[in-house]
């Protein structure tokens, strides 16, 4: 008897100390919550604000804007006409500060942040930055709460109660956490009727026949070069959980004023480049413009992305970052760093490669006037695809070749139906890429409202504007920053409708009262 009164009276003092402690927590209470503070996030969460909605937002890293502020200014965009709302809002700020009447699509990434920030101040948007999601509290079908935390500091903790959610992050964790359906990788041909998912080994960003993937050239037992995978190339179409390759834009400058020279990073490797180098040898290269694309922004500046069989893709890094937690993504994310600085250095000063090269390689540096809180590079990987959410309509190749049609729009998409490569493979005794797709497409087409809501069993208070509903290769088409600015707002507009008129359920949301308020939407 005494010992049951002992063991009742610490269960008492512990539950008495674990209330203490949630009720000490801080807490938010808000109309909307959302997490991620990408192009897509910022523009959700000053919707919502304008729309008189309380607002918090999340972000897991210390960085506001995604890729729009980490790099990539020279925007994908396939058709300009689908380009509206704060989207068009967005890049005409961009081109009033370039001094121009008119929006503008090319840009240095401070510029993109000056225009994000005054969104946030002029809204006052709170947001939470390196915190990351613990927990999500459901009930039935209903998220009740997230606890966050510091990333930094995991002891601190803060307590999220909002009406609606809305995951803007480039990887789904809230819909993940949430248990709503999604899936990572690529669904097979058959399994929505496509012909560009799956495996595909095809010309774009490849090496060309010869190349010989092992250390010692054709000697198979002397091992297989950096990068390589050992397992055999999937049949061409099926499904894998593979993921496309990720990398960074990369902002460098040739103003001597403004520049910081390329000097040698942590953890060079000079042996992960020597297929860049019997690439060069191949095929006689000499311009740095075929290694990398090479294209100028405002103010002498650059956004550098990924050209032919070996440049800034770092290939098969990427399959395991959407399920990773935060800890593992940084190691990741470091990874590709690494490997990034140690290849601009490489093209700089290997006395291996080409001279005209090196010349030109010497002639950049990263810039004083960007990015200095992270060292004057880009702290934003370009995850260009982790989780896709299986909600209550998938996009799919049909839509985006105008085969089938979704008439409840709440956005539009317009570019090529692109995936980066997945993989690199010894393929008949060479080495090739794998999962580059480019298939252009004639005219923009709508995004389904029920790709960016989950089934209703699964969550009626969340909306999924970047991680949607599409199998891998819709995706490609749909995963273009404009098109998450405009997804962004109509997620929000969504949000306060189903807070307005539906006790917070978004399923019952009509994408036509969406869109009556996006075109009426006053900045």
């Amino acid at each position: 008897m005494r010992t049951r009164l002992i063991l009742l009276l610490l269960l008492t003092i512990c539950a008495h100390h674990s209330f203490c402690k949630t009720r000490n927590m801080k807490e938010y209470h808000v109309d909307v919550c959302i997490y991620g503070a990408t192009s897509g996030g910022i523009t959700a969460a000053y919707t919502a604000k304008k729309m008189g909605k309380s607002v918090i937002v999340v972000e897991p890293s210390g960085h506001i804007g995604g890729m729009t502020t980490g790099g990539l200014g020279f925007t994908d965009i396939g058709k300009v006409e689908i380009i509206k709302g704060m989207a068009l809002d967005f890049y005409k700020r961009v081109g009033a500060i370039y001094g121009k009447n008119g929006p503008a699509f090319q840009f240095e990434p401070h510029v993109a942040s000056e225009v994000f920030n005054h969104y946030i101040s002029e809204a006052k948007i709170p947001i939470l930055k390196n915190y990351g999601i613990a927990k999500v509290n459901k009930e039935k079908s209903s998220i009740r709460f997230v606890r966050v935390y510091n990333l930094k500091n995991p002891s601190a903790s803060v307590l999220i109660k909002a009406q609606v959610f809305i995951d803007c992050s480039y990887e789904g964790d809230l819909m993940a956490m949430a248990g709503v359906s999604y899936t990572v990788g690529r669904e097979s041909n058959s399994q929505y009727g496509e012909t560009y998912n799956g495996v595909q080994v095809l010309e774009g960003h490849q090496f060309p026949d010869g190349i010989s993937p092992y250390v010692i050239p054709n000697d198979k037992e002397s091992g297989l070069l950096y990068g390589i995978l050992q397992e055999p190339v999937g049949k061409q179409g099926e499904g894998d959980n593979h993921v496309q390759a990720y990398n960074f834009r990369i902002t460098l400058t040739d103003d001597s004023i403004n520049r910081i020279p390329i000097t040698l990073p942590e953890n060079y490797t000079p042996e992960h480049y020597e297929l860049l180098l019997r690439e060069i040898a191949h095929s006689h290269i000499t311009d740095i413009n075929k290694i990398f694309i090479w294209s100028m922004m405002p103010n002498r500046k650059t956004d550098i992305n990924n050209r032919n069989g070996f440049s800034t893709d770092m290939i098969g890094a990427s399959w395991t970052y959407p399920e990773a937690s935060y800890a593992e993504r940084e190691k990741i994310v470091k990874a590709h760093k690494d490997y990034t600085l140690g290849l601009l250095y490489f093209c700089g000063h290997d006395p291996r490669m080409p001279e005209e090269i090196r010349k030109e390689m010497l002639r950049w540096g990263y810039p004083k006037d960007e990015y200095a809180k992270w060292g004057h590079f880009t702290p934003q990987l370009y995850v260009r695809e982790a989780r896709r959410m299986v909600g209550r309509l998938v996009m799919t190749q049909q839509y985006c070749q105008g085969k089938a049609i979704a008439h409840d729009s709440i956005g539009w998409a317009a570019y090529t139906m692109d995936s980066h490569n997945c993989g690199r493979y010894v393929i008949n005794g060479m080495v090739k890429n794998e999962g580059n797709v480019e298939i252009g497409i004639s005219k923009p087409y709508n995004i389904s409202y029920r790709a960016i809501t989950p089934m209703e069993n699964e969550c009626i208070n969340l909306l999924v504007p970047v991680c949607l509903s599409a199998s891998h290769i819709a995706y490609g088409s749909i995963r273009m920053e404009p098109v998450f600015m405009v997804l962004g707002q109509t997620s929000a507009i969504a949000a306060t409708l189903a807070i307005d008129k539906y006790h917070g359920k978004v399923q019952s949301v009509g994408s036509t009262d969406v869109m009556k308020l996006f075109e009426s939407f006053k900045y």
